[in-house]
């Protein structure tokens, strides 16, 4: 029969210090492990940021070169070009 009057989080509160370490010590572990994702998204997203910027870089000075621009460096594919 369910307990009448107690919620969720009392059901989970620690109910001593071994508890209480265990909740503390997993809050800390998901507390890193989201920064530390949060971190990396933040590169990925920085380094395409910067792979962009490379290719178009690359685009240009192929262009003041003369030479003719390859498909995926700052142009849509062609057709029958690679996707």
């Amino acid at each position: 029969m369910a307990d009448v009057g107690v919620t969720d989080l009392e059901k989970n509160e620690p109910k001593n210090i071994q508890e209480l370490t265990q909740y503390s010590l997993l809050q800390n572990m998901q507390d890193k492990f989201q920064q530390i994702s949060d971190q990396i998204l933040n590169r990925i997203d920085d380094m395409g940021g910067r792979v962009d910027e490379l290719e178009k870089n690359i685009a240009d000075l192929m262009t003041q070169a003369g030479a003719a621009p390859t498909p995926g460096f700052d142009q849509p594919p062609g057709p029958g070009g690679p996707n």
